[in-house]
């Protein structure tokens, strides 16, 4: 079950209302990205895949989610997550390290 504070709703190119859940915001370069993925499948986005928008600011200060473009901005984004999930995986393996040890001592 997504959390309801976890959902963002973006209106495609048909005016159709998609809901993502948000996975996850990061900054790179002074730049903040968001990646979302969708709550029901889509055409063109594989199961296990997430988009990334950049998020900007409108005239009125508003967050707004913008499509990159750019190859080498969203291969930053993509090693920088992948760094975020080696270093989570990291820790996991640590912290189920550490159950075994304190089980071996009893």
């Amino acid at each position: 079950m997504v959390d309801e504070e976890n959902i963002v709703t973006l209106i495609d190119e048909d005016d159709n209302e998609v809901q993502f859940e948000h996975i996850l915001t990061l900054e790179i370069d002074n730049k903040e990205y968001v990646l979302l993925s969708p709550l029901e499948p889509m055409e063109d986005l594989g199961q296990d895949e997430a988009i990334v928008l950049r998020i900007e600011q409108d005239e009125n200060g508003e967050d707004i989610y913008v499509s990159i473009d750019d190859e080498d901005e969203m291969q930053a984004v993509y090693d920088a997550y992948m760094e975020i999930i080696s270093d989570e995986e990291d820790e996991d393996e640590d912290f189920y390290d550490d159950d075994e040890d304190e089980d071996d001592d009893k």
